[in-house]
Formats: structure tokens, sequence, C-alpha cells
């Protein structure tokens, strides 16, 4: 392997301890930088703040390199932090921690084969007529090969880093602990819930069998719509530590950029049409924004859907006040959003008043793309920054401290994930019209 191969196969820390001390010679070496920095700017004449010091380039470049060679929950945490806690982390840190949504390193070669002969027997190559030893991805939990079984069929086969699934628990603890230690959360911030549900979503992530029986039951989902295709699971290859499904053609969902205007805006319309579907006809709804989880096949004029590790079942109850929620934006009724919100716990009953009032508002902001007389430009809206806006009287407001149930953070994750592409594609959407057959009377 050349160079950059080298450095992208790094050998996984399995054991708890070894994981532990990759995090703790981290800090050792973070708090040193600090130091020298700190006395150099000393020597100076200035007198820098901790958070200055902390954050410099090479700092935050040994955070991110060290999480990404641990990968499983030390780098999927800092993921789950950085794209759903950007409203209540500071600016800072949730740059930190978005350098973790790169791809992570792939296991040296010795270490693949050796899994493969475990999970597969000796002689697993007699049954694939090619099997590339270099993935074409590799993630927080594990990488992905293309290859070619002795049926000519194509596969992708998906494979867990050894230890990953014992080890997240600790990196959890360990990474929280790394990120309190920058001092730059607030005091009063309550970051268990978020930090038990990180969890719980990466035990199911690291369930090959449970996101194989995910892979099945998705596919209800999008039957009889022509609109998309997703990978069809084939037991007979998967394991505890494997995951085999079929390979489907695809091209980066983003590279659609450059394509005709009405092409960016079928390929988002019919996202957010599959978005109700999945929360309101089958409360199944694939979480995980990334826009590497979605592809575009322009042969068959198909969106491609891939990963469904992230997949979650919504109760009736839940999907029902989101819907009450969104048509109440819809009648600009906003005493109505309030009761909704209360229902789902976006909004707790102890708030202040005006706060609760603050809050309401930013619900209502937040459903504009339902209420538009006309298609939405996502690109042009300006929405975030007017969210973000109204957000920071939140902030600056002490009494309001209030995590919202791990249902509506996940379903919140991935409406910002559509957003963000439909922003990227600069589509024009009319959203009321999707939303019209759900609408609540």
């Amino acid at each position: 392997m050349n160079d950059k191969n080298d450095k992208q196969a790094l050998a996984l820390p399995s054991s708890r301890l070894s994981r532990f001390s990759k995090l703790g010679s981290l800090a050792t070496r973070v708090a040193g930088n600090m130091l020298a920095d700190g006395v150099s700017e000393l020597a100076r004449g200035n007198r820098p703040k901790l958070k200055d010091l902390l954050l410099t380039p090479g700092n935050v470049g040994r955070v991110a390199d060290q999480l990404a060679q641990m990968r499983g929950a030390a780098m999927k945490v800092g993921q789950l932090l950085s794209m759903d806690s950007g409203d209540i982390l500071p600016p800072e840190l949730t740059n930190l921690l978005a350098k973790l949504r790169s791809d992570a390193h792939a296991m040296p070669e010795k270490e693949l084969v050796k899994l493969l002969s475990q999970q597969w027997g000796e002689d697993w190559r007699k049954r694939f007529i090619q099997f590339p030893l270099k993935p074409i991805a590799a993630a927080s939990i594990g990488q992905v090969h293309k290859v070619i079984d002795d049926d000519l069929k194509r596969l992708a086969i998906k494979i867990q880093y050894p230890g990953i699934k014992q080890s997240i628990d600790s990196d959890v603890d360990n990474v929280a602990a790394l990120i309190k230690m920058t001092g730059l959360l607030p005091k009063k911030l309550n970051l268990t819930p978020l930090l038990n549900e990180a969890k719980k979503q990466l035990h199911d992530e690291a369930d090959y069998a449970l996101e194989g029986r995910r892979l099945q039951e998705y596919a209800k989902v999008i039957a009889n719509d022509d609109a998309f295709a997703m990978p069809i699971f084939e037991p007979q290859l998967s394991s505890e530590l494997i995951l085999a499904m079929t390979y489907l053609d695809g091209s980066p969902i983003e590279e659609l950029v450059d394509a005709p205007q009405i092409l960016r805006n079928k390929v988002v319309s019919d996202l957010m049409r599959l978005f109700f579907k999945e929360l309101f006809d089958f409360q199944l709804v694939q979480t995980d924004p990334n826009f590497a989880n979605f592809q575009y096949n322009h042969d068959e004029q198909k969106i491609i859907l891939l990963d469904f590790g992230a997949t979650r079942n919504y109760p009736a109850e839940f999907a029902n006040a989101y819907r009450r929620l969104m048509s109440a934006a819809v009648a600009k009724d906003k005493s109505a959003i309030l009761q909704a919100a209360l229902t789902i716990g976006l909004i707790a009953e102890a708030v202040p008043s005006h706060i609760q009032a603050i809050i309401t508002d930013m619900v209502y902001l937040a459903c504009e793309p339902l209420y538009a007389e006309q298609a939405y430009d996502f690109a042009n809206s300006g929405l975030s920054a007017r969210l973000q806006q109204q957000g920071m009287q939140i902030g600056l407001d002490k009494e309001y401290i209030h995590t919202p149930p791990s249902d509506a953070i996940f379903l919140h994750r991935k409406l910002g994930g559509l957003f963000l592409l439909a922003m990227k594609l600069k589509a024009k959407v009319n959203m009321a019209e999707l939303f019209a057959p759900y609408l609540y009377k």
C-alpha cells in the first residue's frame, strides 16, 4: 500500500484500558500544548483565554485525529453532539466535533483477513469471485467492501471493527469527560439524557442482526414507490460482525447541485414526501441525515437509500402529536402549537410563560415551509439564521435549560439534514402540497 493507504489503515485499540489510555494521553498532550502556548502568549504581553488556548488548530486536529483512529463510540458521540446539539454547544466546540463527520481510518488488511476467517471460515475466499481488501468506505463503526460472489451477484459487505460493541459505554463516558474538561459547556446543562441515548443508539447501530431486520422492515415503506431503491438483505453471508446486502449503483446525492432545477426540486420533494410517509404512515424513520446515506441513479432515475442502523420506531401517539403541531402551524394557531409542543416535550410545563412563548414562536417559524403560499425556496429563505437569532433569546435566559426527549432530538436531526440538503441543492418545493394529505382535521 502507498503512504496514503498506510495512514488510512490503522489498527483499532480494542481493550477498554488501551482506549482509555489513548484518551488520557490525548488530554495530556493537549494540556501540554495549552501550557506552552500560554507561556508564549504571556511572554508577548497577552492574557489568553482558556478556550483560545484549547481550540488552536493543532489541538483541534489532535482531538479529531485521535477519535477518528479510535472509531466507534469515541468518534460517533462527537458526530451526534455536533449534529444534534448545535443550538446548545458553543460554536468553538461544535466546530471541533464537526471534524469527526469525515471518514474514519480503515482496518489493516491483516486484521481484516483474520476477522473474515473467524466469521466465514478459512476458505472464505472460495465464496467470492472478487473481494478487494481495500474498502470503498470507512466510518465510525465499520467499513464497506464492494464484492462479487460466486453467483456473479454484486454485494456490499459491511464489516464491523473488532471490539466496537464492547467499548461503546466506556467510550461515550470517556469522550463526555474529555468534552467537559474543555470548560466550554454551560454548567447547568445536563447532557446525561443525550449521552444515554447516544449509548442506546450506538448499541443499535452495532447490532447488525437488527439492521438486517430494519432493511427488511423498511422495504415496506418504499414498496411500489418508483422514486426509491434500497439494498436487499443477504442473511446467508451476514453474522454478528458482518452485514451483507445487494450493491446498488449511485452517485453522491450532493453532486446533483449542478443538475437541472426541475430534477433538484423533484429529488428534494421525494425525500420530504418520504419523511412524511415514514413518520405518519409507518412510524419508522431512518434518522441519520448524513448525505452519504443518499445516492442518485441517473439511469433508473431513482434515489438510493443506504444505511439503516439509525432507523427508529416511533409511537403512534408521538407521530400524531407532530401531525397536530404541523397542522396547527399551517392554521397559524399558536395556542394549538403550544399544546402540541407540551405533549411532545419540546416545552416543559415548568418553564416560565415568556419562555414558552419564545419557543412557540420558534416552532412556528421552523414550520414556515409548510405554510408558505408557494414553492419554498430553501436556499434563499434565511430560515436557519432567523431561527438562530430567536434561539439566542433562550440562550441568554438562565431560567431555560431543557433537553427535549430523545425521540424528538433524532427526528429533528433527520429534518435538519433534509433541510441542509435542500439548501445545498437550492431546491424549491411546495411543502404545503406534500403535507396536505396529513393535515389534521
